[in-house]
This record gives C-alpha cells, structure tokens and sequence, in this order.
C-alpha cells in the first residue's frame, strides 16, 4: 500500500506508559512497569495496522493509550480530523469525551464485556443515547439498530434477547454493532478474534474487512496470530517488551525479514505443507522483566546473534526503505 499521497490519521510520538509498582519498603525506590516504552508510528486513514508480540509485550495498553482510556506518561498522539491537529494528552475529560464517538475499541473478550442484565437492542443503544444521537425511546433509534445489527449479520429477532442466549461468535457480532453503531473513524480491534473458534475467526475477520469498506474505518488489529494478521492488515508492527522492533508492509515483513525476533515469530507459524523445510527458531529464557528491563537492545537476550555492541548500546529505529522500519543493530540481510 502506498503511504506517500495518503493522509495520518493518528501519529504517535515517543509515547512511552509507565505503572507504578507498589512498594514494598518504605524508603525504597518507586519502581515502574515500562509497558510502553517510547513508541513512534504513523497510523494511516483507511488501513488496517497490526500489532503482534509475545503476551505482556504491552499491545494492549498501546491500543487503550492511543485511545486515552490510560493517559500516557510521556509522548504525543496527535489524531487529525477536518485538517486540524489535536493532541488527545491535551484534553479535558469532557472534550476527550466528545470525540469517543470517533476512537471506539473492541474488546478481546465477547462474554464479560457485554452486560449481562443489558439487551442486544440495550447494549448497541447505549452509546447512541450517551452521545446524544438519539433520545432514549426513540422510534428512530430502534430501526437504527436494526441496520446496524443487520450489517454485523445479526438477526433483528435478537433485539430483546440477552448476551447469555448467544454463542461466543454472535456476542462478538454484538460487540462490533455497539463499536461501529457510532460511525467512528478509528477502531482499536483488542484480540477480536483470538477467543473464538477458528471457523468463527474467519467469518469476523471477513465482517471486519466488509464493514471498514463501507464505513471507511481505521483499525488497530491487536493479536498474537500472525496468521491472522497476514490475512487482515495492510502493515504489521511488532513489539517486543514494551518497544517496536519492525514495523512493514505485510508482505514486505513476510518476504524481507530484518529483525531477528520477527524471524522467531514467522518461524513458529504452523504449516501444513509437509515439503516445507523452514528451520523452527526456538527462543530460549523468558521475556525479562518490564519493570527491570536489560540494556542495550532488549532482546539481546535471547537473540542467536546477539553480538557486544547490542548489550551495550540500544539500537536506533531506522527506515531502510519501502516503508519498512527496524530496531536492530544487525538486520537480517546484512548477516550473510
């Protein structure tokens, strides 16, 4: 996807999002969980952008940071609407309010995220009484959630039934119609699909890809699946404690692999082709610890080419061309 004649709709800055530890001692140090760890990205209008990692690597408090439901410790996000510029860290609960309609998130789990003493028609009304689109009641409201039920191929005989009368995939559904009932230009797609069965996946993936087609959505696809997230994104970053370490077009990332931990986590996808003689990269240890990170590159670690310049000096995030992205002081392509 070309990038240069398109418009930013959300750019990122150095975000970084620190959590206190509590402590344990009273004059000990307060500590941080660096889940965040300075961030930079260009989120482009009309793509869908991937995010992968190991679990606890920090995609999800990225996704609900850019959202502001954690205001960031540190850095911009600046979202673009109408030519103007507004930096979401500058704003007031009430004004940061007004634009919920326009950042909406779905979430990872389609069974606690839905309220159980809440109707179908209840839970996707919500947000349309709460933001003033329609009065509570309102004859017009109902036939407009019928639409919007109808598009995210829910039945309209569902409108009274409530969330423990659906199976795992049709309360997902329920989830996207109460995001997407807003007509917002940026959704944040938190493991949408990761709690469902694989034949269920691929009919969300297909609605999500049809729906941002007609409403002409952002998304942010946060998974762990890099299968899944080939087949819905236009560039996929991947993060690594707390830190982007390769951001790409996706078949730029699939064919020209720069970072090693990216090459780990291609090698782990599971193939059925039993001609297929890929080397299986095994990561020894365990992610280190957030709040103690080690020096120099963070996945020194753990990385078979982990040399003495990488302990001890952190790698620059770089742009080596075709809008390919990388944090490594020895990319791929040049250990030959």
């Amino acid at each position: 996807m070309e990038h240069e004649n398109r418009n930013v709709l959300l750019s990122v800055r150095d975000v970084k999002q620190y959590f206190p530890v509590k402590k344990t001692k009273l004059r000990e140090t307060q500590r941080y969980v660096r889940a965040n760890d300075g961030i930079s990205l260009d989120i482009y209008a009309g793509e869908t952008l991937g995010l992968v990692g190991e679990s606890g690597c920090g995609k999800s408090t990225l996704g609900r940071t850019l959202l502001q439901l954690y205001p960031q410790t540190h850095g911009q996000v600046l979202y673009y609407k109408d030519g103007k510029e507004i930096d979401l860290k500058s704003l007031s609960k009430e004004e940061m309010r007004v634009l919920r309609k326009d950042l909406q998130l779905i979430f990872q789990d389609p069974y606690s995220s839905l309220n159980p003493r809440m109707t179908v028609g209840q839970i996707i009304g919500e947000g349309l009484v709460s933001h003033g689109v329609f009065k509570r009641g309102d004859p017009a409201m109902r036939d407009y959630i019928f639409q919007v039920m109808e598009r995210c191929g829910l039945a309209t005989y569902m409108f009274g039934r409530y969330p423990h009368q659906f199976s795992g995939g049709q309360r997902q559904r329920i989830g996207i119609a109460r995001s997407l009932a807003l007509n917002p230009s940026f959704v944040v797609c938190d493991e949408a699909v990761s709690a469902l069965d694989v034949s269920i996946q691929s009919q969300i993936l297909n609605l999500l890809s049809d729906l941002k087609e007609k409403q002409n959505l952002t998304y942010l696809f946060i998974t762990h699946d890099l299968s899944v997230v080939k087949y819905i994104s236009d560039r996929i970053g991947v993060m690594y404690l707390g830190n982007m370490v390769e951001l790409a077009p996706t078949e730029e990332l699939f064919a020209n692999t720069l970072h090693p931990y990216t090459e780990a986590l291609l090698s782990a996808i599971p193939v059925v082709d039993e001609d297929d003689k890929r080397e299986r990269i095994l990561l020894e240890g365990d992610i280190p610890s957030p709040v103690n990170p080690p020096s120099g590159c963070k996945f020194h670690t753990r990385c078979r080419y982990c040399q003495q310049k990488c302990m001890e000096e952190v790698p620059e995030w770089t742009d080596v061309g075709n809008n390919h992205f990388v944090a490594c002081h020895f990319p791929l392509r040049h250990k030959e």
